[in-house]
């Protein structure tokens, strides 16, 4: 599991006093960021590799400004060229949000898929969570 820790700022917060829910992609995209860096080592968007094709987000409770939050990134499957992933975000010990997202390894030059090379592979296989549903 990847683990991402997260200050929630005003900005945040709207009018009913939660974190707004156009906020929580954001924080869940955060959570990726250690995913992106082993496809893309040198953080340029020149040869950037992971391209997002789906993303699915179920609020299970409400998150609240002046305490942290928890981004739990998991790899729930690894295809050839695609990996899904499963995300939770966790405030004060409970669960807030649940998340999927699925990526693909994209050549940007040929415009085209790749295989996710064994290495990455490798490193992606020890964040693989085996029990969801």
């Amino acid at each position: 599991m990847y683990l991402t820790l997260i200050e929630p700022r005003v900005s945040e917060t709207d009018g009913v006093g939660h974190i707004n829910n156009t906020t929580i992609p954001i924080w869940l995209e955060a959570g990726r960021n250690k995913l992106f860096k082993l496809f893309n080592p040198e953080d340029t968007f020149h040869d950037w590799k992971m391209i997002i094709l789906k993303t699915n987000v179920e609020y299970v409770a409400q998150i609240y400004f002046g305490k942290d939050v928890e981004v739990k990134t998991w790899v729930k499957k690894i295809g050839n060229s695609s990996l899904e992933l499963y995300e939770e975000i966790h405030q004060e010990g409970r669960l807030c949000v649940i998340g999927t997202a699925v990526y693909v390894n994209f050549n940007l030059q040929t415009q085209k898929s790749e295989p996710i090379p064994n290495d990455i592979r490798q490193e992606l296989e020890l964040h693989l969570y085996e029990n969801i549903n």
